[in-house]
């Protein structure tokens, strides 16, 4: 049985982890990271603590859906307690973006911002797309719930990403995530990220590849975010026997 440790376990997510770690044969909860007092049942045999190298510790996996703040915090401990880890957070500034790859070098870490088997396989799409659509212009437009704190979303940065390389841009350089007053024609290397906002999204992302006369929009559609717990579950259950590395959820889904 690998046990899984969860952090970020107050969190949306985090509670759907718990409770579909209950339906797994393989996987059992076995420990939480909490601040302060616990403010859900757990049950007996799992350890609460605010101490993340006890989480660690008692852990096969963690699995962690937080903050960027409390993930730097995870990876120092974890650097310390080498422990495999699958991190769901989005909104890394570079120096945690480059913790993440130093703290991969002594254990196996899946990053994804988004842990969907869709999204990987859009993801791949994209790249493509990108590729063999040369003379089209690349948009892309995310939809999320009110309560969203980042924007663009991690998701809608990484098929950004994956369109950049495809046509072997350096996204920075492209990118472009505001439009206002006269700014003139757009430029073919563009590739746009927009961000809307409102009510219960739980998730939609569209890319669209537009041309004179055709256009394209590929699109994948959240409808549960057990679709984001459930697919951090299934990339514990493969990471817990990988080396040393940092993979992605295309990794565990042989995507690559």
């Amino acid at each position: 049985m690998i046990k899984v440790g969860l952090f970020g376990a107050t969190g949306r997510v985090g509670q759907l982890i718990i409770e579909d770690l209950l339906q797994e044969k393989e996987l059992s909860l076995s420990a939480v990271h909490v601040y302060g007092e616990l403010t859900f049942s757990l049950a007996p045999e799992v350890l609460a603590t605010e101490d993340i190298a006890t989480l660690l510790n008692a852990s096969d996996i963690v699995i962690d859906f937080s903050t960027p703040e409390a993930t730097q915090s995870l990876l120092e401990a974890a650097l310390k307690h080498p422990t495999p880890l699958v991190i769901g957070t989005t909104g890394l500034n570079t120096h945690q973006t480059n913790l993440l790859q130093q703290a991969s070098e002594a254990m196996p870490i899946l990053y994804a911002t988004n842990m969907s088997l869709g999204v990987a396989l859009l993801s791949k799409l994209v790249n493509i797309a990108a590729q063999r659509l040369k003379d089209f212009d690349i948009e892309i437009v995310e939809q999320h719930h009110r309560h969203k704190i980042d924007a663009p979303s991690g998701t809608a940065l990484t098929l950004a990403e994956s369109a950049a390389k495809g046509r072997g841009l350096d996204l920075d350089k492209v990118r472009v995530s505001g439009r206002n007053g006269n700014i003139g024609k757009r430029t073919q290397e563009e590739i746009a990220v927009m961000a809307l906002r409102g009510g219960d999204i739980v998730g939609r992302h569209t890319v669209g590849f537009y041309n004179d006369g055709e256009f394209i929009e590929l699109n994948h559609t959240a409808t549960s975010r057990n679709t984001f717990s459930k697919g951090a579950i299934r990339a514990g259950e493969w990471l817990s026997k990988q080396e040393a590395g940092l993979y992605s959820i295309a990794d565990s889904l042989e995507l690559e």
